[in-house]
Protein backbone atom coordinates (compact mmCIF):
# COMPACT_ATOMS: atom_id res chain seq x y z
CA UNK A 1 0.00 0.00 0.00
CA UNK A 2 2.94 2.43 0.77
CA UNK A 3 4.41 1.87 -2.69
CA UNK A 4 1.50 2.37 -4.46
CA UNK A 5 1.03 5.60 -2.34
CA UNK A 6 4.36 6.87 -3.33
CA UNK A 7 4.09 5.86 -6.88
CA UNK A 8 0.79 7.57 -7.35
CA UNK A 9 2.46 10.63 -5.38
CA UNK A 10 5.32 10.52 -8.19
CA UNK A 11 2.75 10.06 -11.05
CA UNK A 12 0.69 13.38 -9.62
CA UNK A 13 4.01 15.45 -9.10
CA UNK A 14 5.13 15.10 -13.05
CA UNK A 15 1.49 16.04 -13.78
CA UNK A 16 1.82 19.02 -11.47
CA UNK A 17 5.60 19.58 -12.99
CA UNK A 18 4.35 19.66 -16.46
CA UNK A 19 1.42 22.15 -15.68
CA UNK A 20 3.88 24.54 -13.85
CA UNK A 21 6.42 24.13 -17.22
CA UNK A 22 3.67 24.75 -19.39
CA UNK A 23 1.93 27.43 -17.66
CA UNK A 24 5.69 29.37 -16.79
CA UNK A 25 6.41 28.80 -20.95
CA UNK A 26 3.46 30.72 -21.80
CA UNK A 27 3.82 33.58 -18.98
CA UNK A 28 7.60 33.43 -19.80
CA UNK A 29 7.27 33.48 -23.16
CA UNK A 30 4.88 36.61 -23.21
CA UNK A 31 1.71 34.75 -24.72
CA UNK A 32 -0.02 36.84 -21.93
CA UNK A 33 1.23 40.09 -22.84
CA UNK A 34 4.77 40.45 -21.47
CA UNK A 35 8.04 40.99 -22.98
CA UNK A 36 9.01 38.59 -25.66
CA UNK A 37 12.16 36.20 -24.79
CA UNK A 38 14.27 37.98 -27.72
CA UNK A 39 13.67 41.28 -25.95
CA UNK A 40 14.43 40.61 -22.65
CA UNK A 41 17.27 41.14 -20.41
CA UNK A 42 17.74 43.86 -22.59
CA UNK A 43 18.16 41.74 -25.71
CA UNK A 44 20.88 39.97 -24.65
CA UNK A 45 19.08 36.84 -24.76
CA UNK A 46 18.12 37.65 -28.35
CA UNK A 47 19.49 35.59 -31.77
CA UNK A 48 21.91 38.81 -32.29
CA UNK A 49 22.60 38.81 -28.33
CA UNK A 50 26.33 36.78 -28.62
CA UNK A 51 28.11 35.23 -31.29
CA UNK A 52 26.73 31.90 -29.78
CA UNK A 53 23.32 32.76 -30.03
CA UNK A 54 21.48 30.50 -32.78
CA UNK A 55 18.91 31.78 -35.04
CA UNK A 56 15.17 32.70 -34.38
CA UNK A 57 14.42 29.33 -35.53
CA UNK A 58 16.28 27.36 -33.92
CA UNK A 59 14.05 27.76 -31.29
CA UNK A 60 11.31 25.94 -32.81
CA UNK A 61 12.59 22.66 -31.20
CA UNK A 62 11.09 23.51 -28.17
CA UNK A 63 7.56 22.73 -29.81
CA UNK A 64 8.62 19.23 -30.43
CA UNK A 65 10.16 19.00 -26.58
CA UNK A 66 7.73 20.50 -25.15
CA UNK A 67 5.34 18.10 -27.12
CA UNK A 68 7.15 14.69 -26.26
CA UNK A 69 7.32 16.06 -22.75
CA UNK A 70 3.39 16.03 -22.73
CA UNK A 71 3.03 12.98 -23.90
CA UNK A 72 5.76 11.68 -21.35
CA UNK A 73 3.61 13.08 -18.95
CA UNK A 74 0.36 11.21 -19.93
CA UNK A 75 2.46 8.05 -20.62
CA UNK A 76 3.69 7.87 -16.94
CA UNK A 77 0.24 8.13 -15.62
CA UNK A 78 -0.76 5.37 -16.87
CA UNK A 79 -1.87 2.43 -14.90
CA UNK A 80 0.93 0.31 -16.42
CA UNK A 81 3.59 2.43 -15.64
CA UNK A 82 2.77 2.67 -12.13
CA UNK A 83 4.68 0.40 -10.57
CA UNK A 84 7.43 0.24 -13.39
CA UNK A 85 10.99 0.66 -11.85
CA UNK A 86 12.41 2.66 -14.45
CA UNK A 87 9.94 4.89 -13.50
CA UNK A 88 10.49 4.86 -10.21
CA UNK A 89 14.22 5.86 -10.29
CA UNK A 90 14.10 8.53 -13.31
CA UNK A 91 10.34 10.14 -12.56
CA UNK A 92 11.41 12.56 -10.06
CA UNK A 93 13.85 13.91 -11.83
CA UNK A 94 12.13 14.34 -14.80
CA UNK A 95 9.37 16.65 -13.02
CA UNK A 96 12.53 18.71 -11.52
CA UNK A 97 13.48 19.13 -15.21
CA UNK A 98 10.37 20.64 -16.30
CA UNK A 99 10.31 22.36 -13.05
CA UNK A 100 13.73 23.58 -13.98
CA UNK A 101 12.94 24.69 -17.73
CA UNK A 102 9.46 26.78 -16.57
CA UNK A 103 11.37 28.91 -14.16
CA UNK A 104 14.31 29.57 -16.38
CA UNK A 105 11.60 31.83 -18.03
CA UNK A 106 10.37 33.18 -14.81
CA UNK A 107 13.59 34.28 -14.17
CA UNK A 108 14.40 35.91 -17.64
CA UNK A 109 10.90 37.71 -17.59
CA UNK A 110 11.42 38.88 -13.83
CA UNK A 111 14.77 38.27 -12.73
CA UNK A 112 18.57 38.81 -13.53
CA UNK A 113 20.60 37.75 -16.40
CA UNK A 114 23.25 36.05 -14.00
CA UNK A 115 20.20 34.17 -12.12
CA UNK A 116 19.01 32.64 -15.61
CA UNK A 117 22.71 31.23 -16.23
CA UNK A 118 22.37 29.71 -12.91
CA UNK A 119 19.11 28.49 -13.64
CA UNK A 120 20.08 26.49 -16.86
CA UNK A 121 23.35 25.62 -15.34
CA UNK A 122 21.17 23.44 -12.97
CA UNK A 123 18.64 22.30 -15.84
CA UNK A 124 21.30 20.76 -17.91
CA UNK A 125 23.23 19.15 -14.82
CA UNK A 126 19.49 17.87 -13.85
CA UNK A 127 18.95 16.64 -17.45
CA UNK A 128 22.23 14.95 -17.34
CA UNK A 129 21.23 12.91 -14.08
CA UNK A 130 18.08 11.58 -16.42
CA UNK A 131 20.05 10.55 -19.35
CA UNK A 132 22.64 8.66 -16.92
CA UNK A 133 19.77 6.93 -14.97
CA UNK A 134 18.20 5.95 -18.20
CA UNK A 135 21.21 4.34 -19.73
CA UNK A 136 21.22 1.83 -16.81
CA UNK A 137 18.43 0.34 -18.50
CA UNK A 138 16.65 -0.21 -22.15
CA UNK A 139 13.67 0.97 -22.80
CA UNK A 140 10.65 -2.19 -23.56
CA UNK A 141 8.78 -1.12 -25.91
CA UNK A 142 8.71 1.98 -28.89
CA UNK A 143 6.37 4.24 -27.22
CA UNK A 144 8.60 4.37 -23.89
CA UNK A 145 11.86 5.19 -26.21
CA UNK A 146 10.13 8.22 -27.84
CA UNK A 147 8.24 9.68 -25.12
CA UNK A 148 10.75 8.71 -22.22
CA UNK A 149 14.48 8.49 -23.97
CA UNK A 150 13.32 10.33 -27.10
CA UNK A 151 11.73 13.63 -25.56
CA UNK A 152 14.55 13.64 -22.73
CA UNK A 153 17.14 13.49 -25.74
CA UNK A 154 16.20 16.07 -27.28
CA UNK A 155 15.57 17.96 -24.02
CA UNK A 156 18.78 17.34 -22.80
CA UNK A 157 20.46 18.16 -26.36
CA UNK A 158 18.79 21.31 -26.96
CA UNK A 159 19.71 22.54 -23.28
CA UNK A 160 23.13 22.05 -23.85
CA UNK A 161 24.00 24.43 -26.67
CA UNK A 162 21.26 26.74 -24.66
CA UNK A 163 23.16 26.66 -21.75
CA UNK A 164 26.39 27.66 -23.83
CA UNK A 165 24.28 30.49 -25.73
CA UNK A 166 23.16 31.49 -22.35
CA UNK A 167 26.57 31.76 -20.08
CA UNK A 168 28.30 33.48 -23.48
CA UNK A 169 25.28 35.83 -23.36
CA UNK A 170 25.75 36.87 -19.94
CA UNK A 171 29.74 37.23 -20.38
CA UNK A 172 29.20 39.33 -23.73
CA UNK A 173 26.91 41.54 -21.30
CA UNK A 174 29.81 42.05 -17.86
CA UNK A 175 33.49 41.59 -20.60
CA UNK A 176 35.60 44.74 -20.79
CA UNK A 177 34.90 46.19 -24.30
CA UNK A 178 39.26 45.24 -25.19
CA UNK A 179 37.78 41.46 -25.58
CA UNK A 180 35.57 42.15 -28.17
CA UNK A 181 38.60 42.09 -30.58
CA UNK A 182 39.29 38.21 -29.68
CA UNK A 183 35.30 37.21 -29.33
CA UNK A 184 35.78 34.53 -32.33
CA UNK A 185 38.65 32.89 -30.64
CA UNK A 186 36.96 32.45 -27.36
CA UNK A 187 33.53 31.29 -29.94
CA UNK A 188 35.70 28.82 -31.50
CA UNK A 189 37.31 27.52 -27.99
CA UNK A 190 34.05 26.94 -26.54
CA UNK A 191 32.32 25.15 -29.85
CA UNK A 192 36.03 22.62 -28.97
CA UNK A 193 34.65 21.99 -26.33
CA UNK A 194 31.20 21.46 -26.89
CA UNK A 195 32.53 19.13 -29.27
CA UNK A 196 34.65 17.05 -26.64
CA UNK A 197 31.42 17.09 -24.52
CA UNK A 198 29.26 16.19 -26.82
CA UNK A 199 31.11 13.33 -28.98
CA UNK A 200 31.95 11.83 -24.79
CA UNK A 201 28.19 12.12 -24.35
CA UNK A 202 27.36 9.99 -27.61
CA UNK A 203 29.61 7.29 -27.06
CA UNK A 204 28.91 6.81 -23.77
CA UNK A 205 25.32 7.11 -23.17
CA UNK A 206 24.92 5.20 -27.02
CA UNK A 207 21.80 8.06 -27.74
CA UNK A 208 21.00 10.07 -30.92
CA UNK A 209 18.62 12.34 -29.86
CA UNK A 210 21.02 14.16 -27.51
CA UNK A 211 23.29 14.88 -30.61
CA UNK A 212 20.75 15.87 -33.29
CA UNK A 213 18.87 18.63 -30.80
CA UNK A 214 22.70 19.90 -30.19
CA UNK A 215 23.33 19.56 -33.65
CA UNK A 216 20.46 21.43 -34.54
CA UNK A 217 21.26 24.70 -32.60
CA UNK A 218 24.59 24.72 -33.84
CA UNK A 219 23.26 24.73 -37.67
CA UNK A 220 21.21 27.61 -36.58
CA UNK A 221 23.98 29.42 -34.77
CA UNK A 222 25.90 28.64 -38.12
CA UNK A 223 23.26 30.13 -39.83
CA UNK A 224 22.89 33.37 -37.38
CA UNK A 225 26.76 34.10 -38.17
CA UNK A 226 26.28 34.39 -41.82
CA UNK A 227 23.31 35.69 -42.30
CA UNK A 228 22.74 38.42 -39.15
CA UNK A 229 24.38 40.05 -36.82
CA UNK A 230 26.80 39.51 -35.20
CA UNK A 231 28.29 38.41 -38.36
CA UNK A 232 31.08 35.56 -38.30
CA UNK A 233 32.30 33.04 -41.06
CA UNK A 234 34.95 31.77 -38.54
CA UNK A 235 32.27 30.89 -35.73
CA UNK A 236 30.06 29.68 -38.59
CA UNK A 237 32.04 27.20 -40.10
CA UNK A 238 33.28 25.75 -36.70
CA UNK A 239 29.56 25.10 -35.79
CA UNK A 240 28.77 23.65 -38.86
CA UNK A 241 32.03 21.11 -38.20
CA UNK A 242 31.06 20.71 -34.39
CA UNK A 243 27.19 19.55 -35.51
CA UNK A 244 28.21 17.30 -38.19
CA UNK A 245 30.94 15.46 -36.10
CA UNK A 246 28.08 15.01 -32.94
CA UNK A 247 25.53 13.65 -35.78
CA UNK A 248 27.77 11.37 -36.86
CA UNK A 249 29.21 10.46 -33.26
CA UNK A 250 25.61 9.62 -32.29
CA UNK A 251 25.27 7.64 -35.20
CA UNK A 252 28.42 5.73 -34.14
CA UNK A 253 27.12 5.45 -30.88
CA UNK A 254 23.50 3.89 -31.79
CA UNK A 255 25.27 1.45 -33.94
CA UNK A 256 27.27 -0.27 -31.06
CA UNK A 257 24.43 -0.90 -29.39
CA UNK A 258 22.78 -4.72 -29.63
CA UNK A 259 20.05 -4.36 -32.25
CA UNK A 260 17.79 -5.25 -29.20
CA UNK A 261 18.61 -2.32 -27.29
CA UNK A 262 18.14 0.27 -29.80
CA UNK A 263 17.46 4.04 -28.04
CA UNK A 264 16.99 7.40 -28.83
Amino acid sequence: MESRTQDIARQSIIIASATFMLIAAAVGSGAFGGTSVSELQDGALSAQGSYLAPAGPAFSIWSLIYLGLIAYTVWQALPPQRADERQRAVGGWIAASMILNGLWLVTAQFLSLPLTVLVIALLLATLARVIVILGRSRARTWPERIVVDGANGLHFGWVTIATVANTTAWFTQIAPAAWADQAEIWAVAVLAVVLVIGVASALVTRRIAPALATAWGLGWLAVGRLTGEPESTVTAIAAIIVAIVLIAAGVWGVLRRPRADIAL
